[in-house]
């Protein structure tokens, strides 16, 4: 199988969810593309998708130390490697940025990668350059909505949460970050529907759930908190306890106790930790 083929096989398999399948291929073929960084990336990429992170890392930097000049390899490496702030992270990014800059993908990592390192104008720059390039990515919206509310701009970034959700109505991801927007912009109605259809999106989301829960109670929606706690605590873990048992005694003690606890201590965290993940 020539080089092509076989990117060209895995990217199928990829495509169609089948990680493990695209991993296999891969693997099997590496002793044959041992010299070629794209092999070694989308390994890591389809190691990534199946939990295996540490070995996806290593993938990645292998890939850089290839010296690639291919900005979807240089780009996607560099995103890779930057989960694990790793100082090789910007370069790549910044390479592939400025040697492509008609590949949207490019701009949308590094201005993902920028916006986390707390320089949010310059992210802002790539990232509305990625939009122009590809204004139906539900990803590149998604990541203006966080760099809009990290520069403060909390209408901008709500605004690009829910075109985020508009363009890919089946990622919860985002819709769980709007609800938590739209819940400290003080429009709780809103925010519950787009919670408890986050939640519903991610059933192994518990926080997701369990904040549904909170919202939904703080504003009348009795039935649904009971809802949200029930499947939160289906998939529930030892070690969650505790969170579980504080939500259902403020479910307990009626809206306002909710709503305490929803404002003072879940949301904050929650969006903070959230909109630091990276692509």
């Amino acid at each position: 199988m020539d080089l092509e083929r076989l990117l060209d096989r895995a990217l199928s398999l990829a495509d169609d969810g089948d990680w493990a399948a695209a991993a296999d291929l891969l693997r099997t073929h590496l002793a044959e593309f041992e010299g070629e960084a794209a092999v070694h990336c989308w390994l890591g990429v389809a190691e990534r998708e199946l939990g295996m992170e540490g070995v996806a890392y290593e993938r990645f930097r292998r890939a850089l130390a290839l010296n690639p000049e291919d900005p979807y390899v240089l780009a996607t490496a560099g995103n890779g490697v930057a989960a694990f702030d790793d100082p090789e992270a910007e370069q790549a990014l910044r390479t592939a940025a400025l040697t492509a800059p008609g590949v949207a993908v490019a701009r949308l990592l590094y201005g993902a990668y920028l916006t986390r390192e707390g320089l949010v104008k310059e992210g802002l720059t790539e990232l509305d350059a990625a939009r122009v390039l590809d204004p139906d990515d539900p990803q590149i919206a998604y990541e203006q909505a966080v760099a809009r509310y990290l520069a403060g701009d909390a209408d901008g970034a709500v605004d690009a949460a829910g075109e985020a959700t508009r363009l890919d109505p089946d990622d919860g991801w985002p819709r769980v970050v709007l609800g938590l927007m739209l819940l400290e912009a003080g429009r709780e109605d809103e925010a519950v529907v787009d919670l408890a259809e986050g939640a519903r999106l991610r059933p192994d989301d518990l926080e997701a759930q369990l904040t549904a829960a909170l919202a939904a109670c703080a504003t009348g929606s009795e039935d649904l908190a009971w809802e949200m706690l029930e499947r939160g605590r289906l998939n529930a873990e030892e070690a969650d306890a505790a969170f579980v048992s504080a939500v259902e005694d403020r479910l307990d003690s009626g809206p306002r106790a909710a709503r305490t606890l929803l404002m003072d201590e879940v949301v904050p965290d929650a969006l903070r930790r959230r909109l630091q993940v990276r692509p």
